[in-house]
Formats: structure tokens, sequence, C-alpha cells
């Protein structure tokens, strides 16, 4: 619909460009030829809100020519590194360069109609290049609205933020206000050194694609320390060019000797993978993978990084589901660091950015609805003192003087599938509390916070895929600690007294912003590229409905 629109614009570009109002001056015409055109575009449509922000005016030529920003940006198209010359985008930029631009071609009684087309065939680039760079290959409105309708609960749903620098039009708004090109563009990357070392590892592996050298491993059967199998070079290439095989050179020997299992080691760990040695079914798999396929991944997580909420050099939390790890950065610098328990996948953790406000110990863990009807109101049909079992409080509201029921009195099969439920259910504070002794708030509309567990052994697993959606820490006491440092107000050692009882006690914090995150790759404060696997499904799912340029 939007094609034909367009091209019906086109059609009355070309007949009133060919009426004698030609001969009008180009500062009157332009204008005016412009306003027809965006009158018959629908309200939302890109040209419409771009010509708003210019009032109609011409954006990118003159009357004699490109004016400086149409100059400046067609350089920044052809200049850009990343962009392929065989991508659609680098073919719309060569079109338009074939169909002039030269101020030579400019004037004469065919003036007006072909400065108005090229006008409108540059919005079009830019539209498409501006979304290229500032969201690249992922559809964020196509993801986000599958996701939401893949998984939805009542009290947490599956959900990603995302904040851009700049939108297509506050960046074009920007570039028309500074005259700006180049430098606007280059703020649509971030600066960080999250995105800046993935960047370089993206191009170590790039330059490994021109060369040609990567090596194509065929299928194999799993092989251990010690044996010999024909694949062993292949293999060994392969982590040498990886980075992995260190002290060692690729020989040709088909023997898996003790330097080839140091590099299996190192390359598993970087795969969050048991460090076995053994080259089994996950690490062939990893081992295996294409150029093009870590290239992809690698461009995904840039993509990612990009819609990251951007901080000044300070104190933040970043948590990656992926790797199933807090880090506390400092002035860009990782400080502390602990292993935290996810999101189940029917109950993903969502991906977004908020800031701590409150450390509570001793809470009560107010159960979320959707937990009362799957779960606690069958083993309440059972047995009506389940509730009592667990420590858990039915009341008969959620005001400050709602009673105690007892579960007896209640009949629990009319609320199984209801719309509401009108009991709170909480579980009063102690070591049995699904929260454990401290939470920490930072309020968001998906009631997701981080706290600790009493089930501490699920720390020992590699994939902590467990929760409900919010985040349980393996060390809650010493991010306490941490927070008890920047606030005076929250004295550590009272803070230890007052756990080893059960009153539940507030304490207000310096703010301190949190970044839920979702990378699948990314590079460690050691510089080393980390791979972890798609526990979500999410780089599937961007994969299929991408961007293609």
């Amino acid at each position: 619909m939007k094609v034909k629109t367009f091209m019906g614009a086109l059609l009355l570009l070309v007949s009133v460009a060919t009426t004698p109002l030609l001969a009008a001056n180009f500062h009157t015409m332009a204008p005016t030829i412009i306003a027809r055109v965006v009158k018959i575009q629908p309200k939302n449509s890109s040209i419409r809100r771009m010509y708003q922000i210019s009032s109609n005016r011409p954006i990118w030529v003159t009357m004699t020519g490109l004016s400086e920003l149409g100059r400046a940006f067609l350089e920044q198209v052809d200049s850009d590194p990343k962009l392929s010359h065989k991508s659609k985008l680098y073919r719309d930029y060569q079109a338009i360069e074939a169909f002039g631009t030269s101020s030579s071609l400019f004037g004469g009684k065919e003036s007006i109609k072909r400065q108005v087309k090229l006008e409108f065939k540059i919005s079009k680039l830019y539209k498409n290049y501006a979304n290229y760079k500032i969201y690249g290959m992922i559809n964020w409105p196509i993801f986000r609205g599958r996701l939401q309708q893949i998984i939805v609960t009542d009290d947490i749903h599956a959900d990603w933020e995302i904040y851009p620098k700049y939108t297509v039009y506050t960046l074009l708004r920007a570039m028309m206000q500074t005259g700006e090109v180049k430098k606007l563009f280059d703020q649509t990357t971030p600066k960080t050194q999250l995105y800046i070392s993935l960047e370089k590892w993206y191009y170590h592996y790039l330059k490994i694609a021109r060369s040609r050298e990567w090596p194509v491993i065929p299928a194999f059967s799993t092989i251990k320390p010690g044996q010999s199998n024909r694949v062993i070079p292949l293999v060994r290439k392969r982590l040498y060019l990886s980075g992995d095989l260190q002290g060692c050179e690729p020989g040709s020997s088909s023997l898996y000797d003790p330097c080839l299992v140091k590099a299996v080691k190192r390359f598993q760990r970087r795969h969050g993978q048991r460090a076995d040695g053994v080259i089994g079914k996950n690490t062939r798999l990893a081992l295996r993978q294409s150029l093009n396929q870590i290239l992809t991944k690698l461009a995904l997580n840039l993509d990612r990084i990009k819609m990251m909420k951007r901080h000044d050099n300070g104190l933040h939390i970043m948590i990656n589901i992926p790797a199933f790890r807090l880090y506390f950065y400092n002035d860009g610098k990782v400080f502390q660091t602990m292993k935290v328990i996810t999101g189940k996948r029917n109950h993903p953790t969502p991906v977004f950015s908020k800031s701590v406000k409150t450390v509570v110990l001793n809470p009560y863990w107010n159960v979320p609805k959707s937990i009362i009807q799957k779960e606690m109101i069958p083993k309440l049909l059972r047995n009506p003192n389940a509730m009592k079992k667990q420590g858990i409080e039915i009341r008969n509201g959620w005001g400050p003087n709602a009673e105690k029921i007892s579960a007896r009195s209640v009949n629990w099969s009319q609320y199984r599938h209801s719309k509401t439920v009108p009991y709170r259910f909480a579980q009063v504070p102690g070591y049995k509390n699904a929260l454990g002794k401290v939470k920490f708030l930072f309020p968001n509309k998906f009631s997701v916070y981080m706290h600790d567990t009493p089930t501490k052994k699920l720390f020992r697993r590699n994939i902590r895929a467990y929760s409900h959606g919010c985040i349980r820490l393996e060390k809650p006491r010493e991010l306490m600690k941490t927070f008890a440092e920047l606030n005076p107000n929250l004295d550590y050692k009272k803070a230890q007294k007052i756990l080893k009882g059960k009153k539940q006690t507030y304490y207000n914090v310096q703010q301190v912003p949190v970044d839920v995150s979702y990378l699948t790759a990314w590079v460690d404060s050691n510089g080393i590229l980390q791979i972890r696997g798609d526990i979500y499904g999410y780089d599937k799912e961007q994969l299929k409905y991408r961007n293609r340029y």
C-alpha cells in the first residue's frame, strides 16, 4: 500500500513539475510540490514525518545542487566501512549517484522535477540507512510483538525494552539543527568498552573470513584426550585462529595432545561449557560453526548493545541472562561479580533498565496471583494445611488491617481460574522464605527484583534458569555490603544483627542503575570473547524476522 501511495506521489510530482509553474523560483515551488506529495501520504508515513520536521522545505537539495547536508549524508553512506557494497542500501546509494547529483545537472526547464525527485530518493535512502545505523539487523517492533504473544503471565511477562540514542526522526532534526552528519551517525554507536571490545572481535573474524583460512570441520564422534582422529589438524587450526590454541603451533598431527587439550578447555570455558577437555556433542557443535554463523552472532549482539541504556561513567549493575551472572561496574571496570538464577524458559526474565532504590532485610514474599492459581491452590485442594508448612499466611485482603484466615474456610476451587483472587498469600520472613533474607528493589512494571534464595545448590549448575522471572543472587550479603559502603544510613554490622531476626526492615539507598540484558556474545574484563547458548531462543527469533539492508 505504501509503495502504491509513494508511486502515486511521484506521478503527482511529474504532473506538477511539467506545468508552466516550472519557471517559478525553486524556493517557492519545491516546498509547494513537497507539500502536495506529503499530503497524500498515510498519517504515520516516514515521508510525512520527515517533512513535518523541515516544514515541507527540501532537506537534501538546493536550487543549484545538493545541500551541505545532502553531500555529507551521501559521503557517510559511501564511506561506511560496515556497509557491504552488495547490500540493497549501497545499491540504492549507487542508483542515486546514477540518477545524477552534480550541480551541472540542475537548471533548465526539467530542473524542479529532477530536484524534487532526487530529494525524495535521498529521503528514502536516509530513512533506511538511519534505521540500519540505529537498530541494525533486529526488527524490534515485530520481535517485541512476537515476544509478548509467545509468553504472557499475570505478573511477569516477556519483554525487551530498548533505549536507542536517537530515532530516525530525532536524528534528522539534530542533523538539520547542527549541520553535523558523521558526528551524529557516530553517536548511534556506543563508545562503551562492552561495544568496542566486541566490535574488535567482529573485525578479527571478518579479517579471517576475507583470508579464507577458516577450516570446514566435517562431522565426527566424541574425541577424548590421547586419542587420534583425522579432524584433529582442522580442530587445531580452528582453535589457533580463534586464539584458543596458545603455546604450540597448528601442526598436521592427528593426535589429541596435551597442548590441544588445554586449548579445548579454554574454548569450553568461554562457551560456558564444563571444561573437561572431552570433545563431546556441545563442543563439537560449537567447533563446527561456520564463520558466517559466528559473524552473525557477533553482529546481533552488537545491535543489542546499541539498544542498552547509556550511563555516565560511574556505578552500575549489569545482569546478563545467558551468562547467569551479575557484574557490578565502577567507571567501566568490573569490581564485583556473582552467579545469578534467572527466569525459566516459560517464565523469562524481561530485558530492561531501572535503578536500585531500596534494600529490604527479612522480606515478606507476597505470592503473585499466577503462582497462587497455578501452584498454591492445587496444593490447598489436596491439603488445606499446605501453606502452613511453607510458612505462608493467608489474609482476607491487602490492607494493613487485613486479617489472617484459615485455609479451610475458603472454597479454593472457585479461584483456580478466576480473574481475581481476593486473598493475600505472604510467606513470613525467615531462612525458608523464597526471597531468602535480603531483597533489592528497582521498581519496574514487571515486578522483577533481585533477592537471596534458600536453594543455594542450584548455583552449582551451569544453566541456571529456574525462577519465575526474578533474579536470585549467589552472594546477596556481599552485594548488601557493597551498598552499605556507598550508603552511610545502611550500617552493615547493624544489618547483620537484623538479619538474625525476622523484622522486615527497609533502607533507601543511593540509586544504582541496573541493566537486565541478554547477550549471547560479549567480551569479558580480560579481553576474552565469551559465547553462550540462546536460553530463551531470542537469537533465533530475532534472526527469523531480521531487517535486511
